[in-house]
């Protein structure tokens, strides 16, 4: 009997059953961060690209949610000047990849399979995952999770279409001009699954304060972190940890609490929030997108020294 999507959706917005451990990608030579299970061999593992203007840090909750559900998630910390650079920054997204396939991680207990990576980013990171994955020649990533993507140069669109890996994007809207989801899943050349997240901000992920919080800019939202790493979560652990238990997030046609899937190719209404959340008349009301509980906070990480050589 096929899962409750409802119950997986609350069951993944809480943290895993995996203790968590830190280390700094400095010590391979790449400035960033890395989050790992306590221990595991031929695990899967996500590099991940930070918004413009922020940095590795603002994601930290996210990354230990990842890792406390099985996966190695390493966060490249350059390019966070006010003209980066996508094209860098994929770059380093792949070697930060390399990294994670080529080392021994933390106390020489967990590895990486090479088979079961993901590029995944925000906003601006968002573009430059989708750069990463286009640029790469051989062993090509299982998957891209663009999280409320924004337009970069060169054009993340152009090189969704040589893409033909499966993706999800997550948009908190559709028609603003700093959002590119609707049209990277149009010019997707694999499945891309887009979901519209009811309640959500761009910016709702980032955790902490940074100096754009004075300018109205970066603010996080609880909401959006919540409902974001769950839908993240189910879908890594479907397409990259081959866990059938969770194949509704990578399914367009199973509904998520909280969410719509759009139809990139559709028209979209005049009010895209106040119609596509609105049930049909013989539906029952929907008494708000994110009854999701809190997530587990608690003693789950320790810290790792680093990265250690492959004996």
């Amino acid at each position: 009997m096929a899962s409750n999507p409802k119950k997986l959706v609350a069951k993944l917005s809480r943290r895993g059953p995996h203790r968590v451990l830190r280390g700094d990608l400095a010590m391979a030579g790449m400035p960033g961060l890395v989050f790992t299970p306590e221990n595991g061999f031929s695990l899967p593992a996500i590099a991940f690209g930070h918004q413009w203007m922020t940095s590795p840090d603002r994601y930290i909750g996210t990354f230990k949610h990842l890792a406390s559900w099985g996966f190695v998630v390493a966060a490249p910390s350059t390019e966070r000047g006010l003209v980066p650079s996508a094209n860098r920054f994929a770059a380093d997204l792949n070697t930060t990849l390399e990294i994670c396939t080529s080392v021994r991680l933390g106390p020489g207990e967990i590895s990486v399979h090479p088979s079961k990576l993901a590029l995944a980013g925000h906003g601006f990171g968002a573009g430059a995952a989708i750069l990463a994955a286009a640029a790469r020649t051989e062993k090509q990533v299982r998957t891209v999770a663009s999280l409320y993507p924004a337009p970069v140069s060169p054009s993340a669109e152009t090189a969704a279409a040589k893409l033909d890996v499966p993706a999800l994007i997550l948009a908190a809207e559709l028609k603003s001009i700093s959002s590119n989801a609707r049209a990277i899943a149009a010019g997707w050349k694999g499945d891309a699954v887009l979901r519209l997240v009811g309640k959500s901000t761009v910016a709702g992920i980032l955790e902490g304060r940074s100096m754009l919080n004075w300018l109205g800019l970066g603010k996080g939202n609880r909401k959006t972190q919540r409902i974001t790493r769950a839908l993240l979560t189910g879908y890594l652990l479907s397409q990259l940890a081959d866990d059938k238990t969770y194949n509704a997030f990578a399914d367009p046609e199973v509904p998520l609490k909280g969410t719509v899937t759009v139809d990139p190719a559709a028209p979209l209404p005049e009010d895209e929030f106040i119609e596509l959340f609105t049930p049909p008349a013989e539906a029952q009301p929907l008494t708000g997108p994110f009854t999701v509980q809190a997530e587990v906070a608690g003693p789950m990480e320790q810290r790792a020294g680093g990265l250690l050589p492959r004996r």
